[in-house]
């Protein structure tokens, strides 16, 4: 589409992940595997999670949330890089594709916060034990959750209004499976000054923000533990925030360093969006499923529940 004597882009090219016919079968294979089992592990963890009254506490409260945005995430990205897959052309829509830019922001800026949700419902769990069930009350609970996802909402919104706000008028293939933020910045035609400095101010404030709290929690979890000298309370301490502190790695290992380098197109930047839009969403309810006795004994408790109703 012309505007003067600008020529605006209104559909994007996506470079996919190969054009070997015989590999992108394997791959739709693979991820369509991969979607299936993310969606059974995060819904089943849901359910457990609602119909097990011994996990209706805090932090399981807010582990089904995370179950519900990794499942949600997983669909923004799946569906479409599957569709590719089996596509000659793979094209977007710039309206879909800000619209996924959007989406993939809200979900990663969200679970950044409910990560340190959780890192602060450890922190009062442990350090605080006599005074837990005071602080971390059913209103506290939903206040928190309830600002993760308006913290999410409102840094999705900003960060892809900027960018609209910015002219594209080619080339227009991004070098990516899907539409994310750096690869998109790199196709503007105008100055990307604000969409920059508007992502690295998200990820410094966001980011950075909730991984010192992360930190500080997790530091504070430590000096409390090494104060105890029963083995007892060494593994449940290490029982409950192992599984939550192996997440927390994952995402911010990843997330950080895919959002704060240079973007170029690299297999790397690939690879990395793979890991954390593909990858996470199926470990964490696995990570939290294997790693944790309590989600193992409701788990067994479900299944014997279902076979009496059977037999």
């Amino acid at each position: 589409m012309e505007v003067g004597n600008t020529t605006r882009v209104t559909v994007f090219v996506l470079q996919g992940l190969s054009n070997n016919p015989h590999i992108q079968i394997v791959l739709f294979v693979t991820f369509l595997v991969i979607y299936l089992l993310t969606l059974t592990g995060n819904l089943l963890m849901l359910l457990v999670i609602r119909t097990d009254s011994h996990l209706h506490t805090p932090m399981y409260f807010f582990l089904s949330h995370l179950s519900f945005l990794d499942a949600f995430y997983a669909s923004i990205i799946v569906p479409k890089l599957l569709k590719n897959l089996l596509s000659k052309w793979k094209t977007i829509s710039f309206l879909e594709c800000f619209t996924q830019i959007s989406l993939v922001i809200f979900s990663g800026a969200t679970e950044a916060c409910l990560l340190s949700v959780m890192a602060y419902d450890r922190y009062q769990a442990v350090c605080h034990p006599l005074l837990y069930v005071v602080t971390m009350n059913k209103k506290v609970c939903a206040g928190l959750v309830g600002a993760s996802w308006a913290i999410g909402m409102g840094t999705g919104l900003l960060n892809t209004i900027l960018l609209a706000q910015q002219d594209f008028c080619g080339p227009n293939l991004i070098c990516s499976f899907a539409c994310e933020l750096p690869p998109v910045l790199l196709l503007a035609c105008s100055d990307p000054y604000i969409s920059i400095t508007s992502i690295l101010t998200t990820m410094v404030v966001l980011g950075l923000g909730s991984l010192v709290l992360l930190v500080g929690s997790y530091t504070c979890i430590i000096l409390t533990a090494m104060g105890i000298n029963s083995a007892t309370g060494w593994n449940k301490i290490f029982s409950t925030c192992s599984s939550h502190f192996l997440v927390v790695t994952i995402f911010y290992g990843s997330g950080i360093f895919r959002y704060m380098t240079p973007p170029s197109g690299s297999a790397l930047e690939q690879v990395l969006s793979l890991q954390y839009s593909v990858v996470t969403p199926l470990l964490n309810p696995l990570i939290y499923s294997l790693k944790n006795q309590e989600v193992k004994a409701a788990l067994r408790r479900m299944l014997a529940r279902k076979l009496r109703l059977t037999f």
